[in-house]
């Protein structure tokens, strides 16, 4: 009896340490980012804009494309307008970096909230056109602003297309610096851009963009600036009469997934949202360009007066804003402002 009763605990010890053992294996695996690969994910994405905007259209993608990918194993949940932040775009990107939300489109503009380097990728007249912009992101820009992101927790999947920024307003057409003394113009929430209106005699004023189209209907602020797309996603020609087209400022986006998430998950699922996230950003920029003109078009129709300033006018514009250079060349660091001016 007493051999049949050793013979059956050890039987018993030895299945606990093998299954003690199968925990630590799959343990150890998920931790180095080597988990199973039939992990099922829920994941929340938050979108700035509304959902007739090409940042959701391009969420979508990802979405679509993700759950097809995996047969509805990885399903991602897209939320418009910044409902997980409550409308603040500042907290949403915070949310990100802290895992609360798990994957966004969000603009380095916003990001600046976190650390102001973001901000030399919208430093004033710092880009001529689209051929620079592609050149400085898909090389050393790109790159650079990459490894700050993941600092900051957040792994980059793409970089999509906000656009360059222009000018709205309620009052004048706005042709020199002078257009703009003491006219209350609603920017985003950064040092640089309050420092930059202040150079051009504006008082710039900060709010969440789901207060702005009220703000503006109701003379609380004269004017705004944004791209094209959220000029008319947003219907900002209902409260707005006047527009500089002066691509003043460039707006990219970051299509963004939580690091510890993307760490976390195994190497296939990582390159397959590495491989689908990179062409849902690269379909937003295209569909973004696409639609640029006849957005023109439409709010022409609407009654927008467009204004496209002369050379000359520009370089009055670029010279009053040199000493936002003078002043955050140090902030963003040499070496990243050289890697933007690169073109």
């Amino acid at each position: 009896m007493r051999k049949r009763k050793s013979t059956i605990f050890g039987a018993i010890g030895l299945s606990a340490m093998l299954l003690l053992g199968a925990c630590s294996s799959a343990k150890g695996d998920t931790e180095s980012g080597a988990g199973s690969e039939d992990k099922s994910y829920n994941l929340k994405m938050s979108v700035t804009v509304n959902d007739s905007s090409t940042w959701y259209k391009a969420a979508e993608k990802l979405a679509n494309d993700m759950k097809e990918e995996t047969d509805g194993r990885i399903n991602i949940e897209i939320y418009p307008n910044e409902q997980l932040s409550g409308g603040d775009s500042g907290k949403g990107v915070e949310l990100l970096a802290k895992g609360q939300t798990d994957l966004s489109f969000h603009s380095t503009i916003i990001y600046s909230i976190l650390d102001p380097r973001f901000g030399v990728a919208s430093a004033p007249f710092l880009f001529k056109d689209t051929d620079g912009v592609d050149k400085v992101f898909g090389g050393e820009g790109g790159d650079a602003i990459a490894d700050i992101l993941r600092e900051k927790g957040v792994e980059t999947l793409g970089f999509g297309e906000n656009g360059f920024r222009q000018i709205t307003n309620s009052k004048h057409e706005i042709k020199s610096p002078e257009d703009l003394k003491g006219m209350k113009i609603r920017i985003p929430g950064i040092t640089m851009y309050t420092d930059l209106y202040r150079e051009l005699g504006a008082d710039p004023t900060t709010m969440t963009f789901s207060e702005v189209f009220t703000s503006l209907q109701q003379g609380t602020i004269h004017g705004q600036e944004n791209p094209i797309d959220v000029i008319h996603s947003s219907k900002l020609n209902e409260v707005q009469d006047y527009i500089t087209t002066w691509n003043y400022s460039y707006d990219p986006l970051v299509l963004g997934i939580n690091k510890k998430l993307f760490d976390s998950m195994s190497k296939e699922d990582q390159e397959l949202f590495k491989k689908l996230g990179k062409e849902a950003a690269e379909y937003q920029v295209k569909i973004a360009r696409e639609k640029e003109a006849n957005q023109i078009d439409a709010l022409k129709s609407s009654g927008m007066q467009f204004y496209e300033p002369t050379e000359e006018e520009l370089a009055s514009f670029k010279e009053a804003v040199q000493p936002v250079y003078d002043k955050y060349k140090d902030i963003w660091g040499e070496d990243l402002l050289k890697a933007f001016q690169n073109q």
